[in-house]
């Protein structure tokens, strides 16, 4: 392993927290005996071009800073590589670091642990989902939660879980059930109608509802999470149990464990890691073991 890792960073993340904790995190790896590169980019694409360029120019590790959307950028680069990902996880949502059981805003600790990770091994593989060629490692939304991600990601004058709560409200409005038509591991078409539907490689999405709660990051499935056709009236009780995972005891909702799913309904965008995916249909694969990760074993339940 080099000793040569590259900081990935996001400066505009969490409101300009990126470029605050950019020098934290790069202090602490600095001190543990690493050569810190520091990549920036004009724009998204000029960002993942730079990512691409440092793995395969040998980097021992590529280190986000930032959020969600950063995280999501770096998988493009590092996935289907052995060059292992580090998360200084300091944007709004931050679910990817959270399933992983990262330190959350505290770039100085999460350095420590990723040059830790580094001299000593700990180097977990987990898996990620894959639509065609975008990969994801946390949550795929369609239905009302895309939608409420839509409208989250459009309310800049307010962060964190309190602009999703707000978001859920005005989408209520205009709720109506979605006819979904849906195929799990290649077998039968099924019509259902159904409120959303989730696709876990991790647990949470809009910075800490546990939506596939139950799902493990390295065992080769999602959790596939199914709220049903239900009233407005249901979906207010419902949908703030998501927040501790107890709303998959409800009974419109239901699980499934599937390695590839197709989903297709008219007039709904799908989302992945809180990232604007396309348009439904779409098939979503998950592939085991797809990135390597600093992170200590598997993630505790929080």
């Amino acid at each position: 392993m080099t000793s040569e890792i590259t900081l990935f960073v996001n400066p505009t993340a969490g409101s300009g927290r990126g470029a605050h904790a950019a020098q934290p995190a790069a202090s602490a790896l600095r001190d543990a005996g690493f050569s810190v590169r520091t990549v920036l980019g004009v724009d998204a694409d000029d960002a993942l071009r730079r990512a691409r360029e440092a793995v395969a120019g040998g980097t021992g590790a590529l280190i986000t800073v930032g959020g969600d959307g950063m995280m999501s950028l770096a998988l493009q680069a590092v996935a289907g590589t052995t060059t292992p990902l580090g998360v200084v996880a300091v944007g709004t949502g931050n679910d990817f670091a959270r399933a992983l059981g990262l330190p959350i805003r505290e770039p100085a600790a999460a350095g420590r642990l990723a040059a830790e990770a580094l001299k000593g091994g700990a180097v977990r593989e987990i898996d990620l989902g894959r639509v065609g060629e975008r990969w994801f490692g946390s949550v795929l939304a369609s239905g009302f939660d895309s939608r409420v991600n839509d409208r989250g990601n459009r309310m800049r004058w307010i962060g964190g879980r309190f602009k999703y709560d707000l978001a859920i409200l005005a989408e209520l409005a205009a709720f109506k059930p979605i006819p979904y038509r849906v195929r799990l591991d290649g077998g039968p078409v099924r019509e259902i109608e159904a409120t959303l539907i989730a696709v876990g490689n991790g647990t949470t999405y809009g910075g800490g509802m546990r939506i596939c709660a139950e799902a493990v990051m390295d065992d080769g499935l999602f959790d596939v999470t199914v709220v049903g056709d239900c009233s407005r009236t249901t979906l207010l009780k419902v949908f703030p149990r998501v927040y501790k995972g107890t709303h998959l005891d409800h009974p419109e909702v239901t699980v499934h464990r599937v390695s590839s799913i197709e989903l297709a309904a008219a007039g709904v965008t799908a989302y992945a890691d809180g990232e604007p995916l396309g348009a439904l249909p779409l098939t979503a694969t998950c592939v085991p073991g797809a990135v390597r990760v600093l992170a200590p074993g598997p993630a505790p339940v929080i």
